[in-house]
């Protein structure tokens, strides 16, 4: 009983979620479809569930947060609204939500993260749902070339610059949605493909915690 109690207050609160992501701005039927439908609170530990639809980034450990529900919906509609379908190839898998919105969605999903903890966490998720997300462990800013071209990345922490192995491993047509400037706040930044050259797009301005590898930001 207890259960099917919770089970009813988690899809209200996932009902007012999509309901103020409509209040901010966010049409996309596609992404707010997968917004009601994956569960949030499962992407928390047990301890801290009662904040997993509040409207703020929240600490997952490892120094690294799953980001606010906007920000996500924010991410996934700029690509959606860009690719259809096809590959996605995620850069820091941390919690594991981004990347089960993008499979939900319909993406046939790739993710890396460089966090031996979280790529654990976020495997065993990804196992009790069922969800077919392929997952490697390794420095994201250097992408997964084994299954590239990509039809579209989405980077999940702030850059310095769109990683060139990253942008190599687009697909024609291919775009990379990431968050690119300083530490003080980033510039969501849409990448595009075209015939060998990328076009550039600038958007709102948000605060990520830094893409760390060879291609981002030194570790500390």
């Amino acid at each position: 009983m207890a259960e099917e109690q919770d089970a009813r207050t988690y899809k209200k609160r996932r009902c007012e979620m999509v309901e103020q992501l409509r209040r901010y701005g966010i049409n996309n039927s596609r992404v707010l479809d997968a917004f009601l439908s994956v569960e949030r609170h499962l992407f928390f530990d047990l301890k801290d569930r009662d904040y997993a639809y509040d409207d703020c980034a929240f600490p997952i450990g490892c120094g690294q947060t799953i980001s606010q529900p906007f920000t996500v919906a924010y991410m996934t509609s700029m690509l959606v609204e860009r690719c259809s379908g096809g590959k996605v190839l995620e850069i820091g898998t941390g919690s594991g939500y981004q990347a089960a919105i993008l499979d939900c969605i319909g993406y046939s999903v790739y993710t890396v993260e460089r966090i031996p903890e979280l790529f654990e966490r976020s495997s065993g998720i990804f196992s009790l749902l069922g969800l077919n997300i392929r997952q490697r462990l390794g420095d994201g800013t250097l992408g997964w070339s084994d299954h590239a071209p990509y039809n579209g990345i989405i980077v999940t922490a702030g850059a310095p610059e769109p990683p060139h192995t990253l942008l190599a491993q687009l697909a024609g047509g291919g775009v990379m949605v990431i968050p690119v400037g300083n530490s003080a706040g980033q510039r969501m930044t849409v990448m595009t493909c075209r015939g060998g050259t990328f076009g550039r797009e600038e958007f709102h301005t948000f605060v990520f915690v830094p893409l760390v590898g060879k291609e981002g930001w030194r570790d500390g």
